[in-house]
């Protein structure tokens, strides 16, 4: 049988991120649950403002919650209204100081979450699954995404046997973990049952930070070190011929007095 894995929780430290970020000893039931409140009240409370994800960083008494949305406008309201009002909400919820900050998504396309949010609505609406899996797909590649793949899964077209449909374009390697693949899920909440929606975009990979080459003023200092090795052995045989050629003359010489005395 197969084993389907999270394909962002099988990359988590490799080149992602958690999505909370602190660390507790002894309360940390209480702050995950905590965590799951606040996820829950942002997300339900602005069904309607494209959010993609929360992201919560905790200190000792301070939290500051960051929002991925592609619609801020919504979420911040007029003169930034809707962002006290939820600031509020979430300090009666965790006791705590909180600080809200806003994150615009520039291209919903390329965020899983919001096409699998967008496919769900529109099973809502009764559009024909095919054509919204065709319309979807098309529009993120357009986009520039390197593939994509979109599963329905449920009583598709309102028949009796539930089934699933799929539709895939360009390429999607699920086991490669430097490949950058954004993952969501939705549901669709229709007359004669939930459709489940999961959605995949291969964005390209994510290589590792290459090393940096030596510095200029190290590789001009370490040259010269050869290229006087280099000198040496041709400096040598030179004094050897002047050795040589100094011996014989010193030899001819005696041998010249030698026989003016004869």
């Amino acid at each position: 049988m197969g084993h389907k894995v999270h394909p962002t929780g099988f990359r988590l430290g490799i080149i992602y991120g958690w999505q909370s970020k602190w660390y507790a000893d002894r309360h940390y039931t209480e702050l995950l649950h905590e965590d799951l409140t606040i996820r829950r009240t942002i997300m339900k409370g602005m069904a309607d403002a494209g959010i993609s994800k929360v992201e919560i960083d905790r200190d000792a008494n301070h939290v500051v919650v960051t929002v991925h949305t592609a619609k801020p406008g919504i979420v911040i309201g007029r003169g930034g209204q809707k962002v006290d009002e939820l600031r509020l909400t979430l300090e009666r919820l965790t006791g705590r100081r909180v600080r809200v900050n806003i994150i615009e998504i520039r291209q919903p396309e390329l965020d899983a979450q919001l096409v699998a949010r967008s496919v769900a609505e529109q099973l809502q609406r009764r559009v024909s699954f095919r054509r919204v899996l065709k319309q979807s797909v098309a529009r993120t590649m357009q986009r520039g995404a390197k593939g994509v793949k979109i599963t329905v899964g449920g009583r598709l077209g309102g028949s009796e046997m539930s089934r699933r449909a799929t539709d895939m374009e360009g390429r999607v390697p699920l086991h490669t973990l430097r490949a950058d693949i954004d993952y969501g899920t939705a549901e669709a909440h229709t007359t004669f049952g939930r459709i489940g929606v999961k959605a995949w975009i291969y964005k390209g990979d994510i290589l590792p930070e290459p090393k940096a080459p030596p510095k200029p003023e190290e590789a001009e200092v370490e040259a010269p070190a050869p290229v006087a090795a280099a000198r040496a052995p041709q400096e040598r045989p030179e004094a050897e011929a002047e050795a040589e050629g100094a011996a014989p003359a010193e030899q001819a010489a005696p041998t010249n007095s030698q026989s003016a005395e004869q």
